[in-house]
């Protein structure tokens, strides 16, 4: 069995569900420490006229100290989603499957969350299911399983009893393969080149949203993201 795992990111790259293509279940983990700085946890990229275009959604963080990532709240003293549906009216209104892909984008920002990752979990499985991912996909806070770097991993797929985990080449910094291996778990590194499709605008941009890839992909996208590995 090959477990994969990646933070519950918004509106994620297409490599976040080519890990999920390639594995048999993927853990979201949401019982982690919320990143520092700025990440992809509650902005990711999309493209407008004049080249990149950002999202963001703006959560508590001020005085809040160290959070788990579940217990992020958003922050709604401003109307950022109205702001977001607008950008995607303005520069995709005359993608291909904008008709069929904003509509389930607005209900779902009409259920208006409280927390960053139920806003982030609602995305992803609306993407899974028009991927047609037949991958399982659970929370760690499921699972009940606590830990940091390598351990967690370990112990996620002694959970699962699996002899793999898969993840990207650039991980391997980050994750200590000797004691994977000393558990009795292979590291697959997943080999991933960004693809390029038909975008609105001009130049190409690499790794935006995978939203990017639905409007103007839908149908294809499935295959697009997996040729890409």
């Amino acid at each position: 069995m090959i477990i994969t795992t990646n933070q519950p990111i918004f509106l994620p790259w297409p490599g976040f569900f080519y890990k999920a293509m390639m594995a048999d279940c993927l853990v979201l983990l949401d019982d982690v420490q919320y990143p520092r700085g700025h990440g992809w946890m509650n902005r990711n990229r999309l493209k407008s006229d004049a080249g990149m275009l950002w999202l963001t959604v703006p959560v508590w963080k001020k005085g809040r100290g160290k959070q788990i990532i579940r217990d992020v709240l958003i922050y709604d003293e401003i109307d950022w989603r109205f702001k977001h549906l607008q950008s995607l009216l303005h520069y995709y209104s005359n993608s291909p499957y904008f008709s069929e892909i904003y509509p389930q984008i607005k209900a779902i920002y009409s259920h208006h969350h409280r927390f960053l990752f139920d806003l982030n979990y609602e995305l992803i499985l609306f993407f899974w299911k028009e991927l047609g991912l037949k991958t399982r996909i659970i929370r760690q806070s499921q699972l009940g399983i606590n830990g940091k770097g390598t351990d967690l991993i370990i112990r996620i797929c002694q959970y699962y009893n699996a002899d793999s985990f898969l993840n990207f080449p650039a991980a391997k910094k980050f994750t200590e393969i000797s004691l994977l291996e000393k558990n009795n778990v292979q590291f697959i590194a997943a080999r991933f080149q960004p693809p390029v499709y038909p975008q609105l605008w001009d130049k190409f941009l690499y790794n935006l949203s995978i939203l990017d890839v639905m409007l103007n992909c839908h149908d294809k996208a499935n295959s697009i993201i997996k040729n890409a590995g």
